[in-house]
């Protein structure tokens, strides 16, 4: 249930949330927001991988 619901997730993370590897963004410049984000999508990855 947990990986399902963190699969579903994912996917909607990454259909609404901006790819700033695409953008090409450096992590010592990125605003504090864009780190949540990273960390929020690198959580939601983990758990549906597991």
């Amino acid at each position: 249930m947990k990986k399902k619901f963190f699969k579903i997730l994912a996917k909607i993370n990454k259909a609404i949330l901006p790819s700033y590897t695409k953008k090409g963004l450096d992590i010592s410049k990125a605003t504090k927001f864009q780190l949540a984000i990273i960390g929020w999508k690198a959580i939601v990855t983990k758990n549906s991988l597991n």
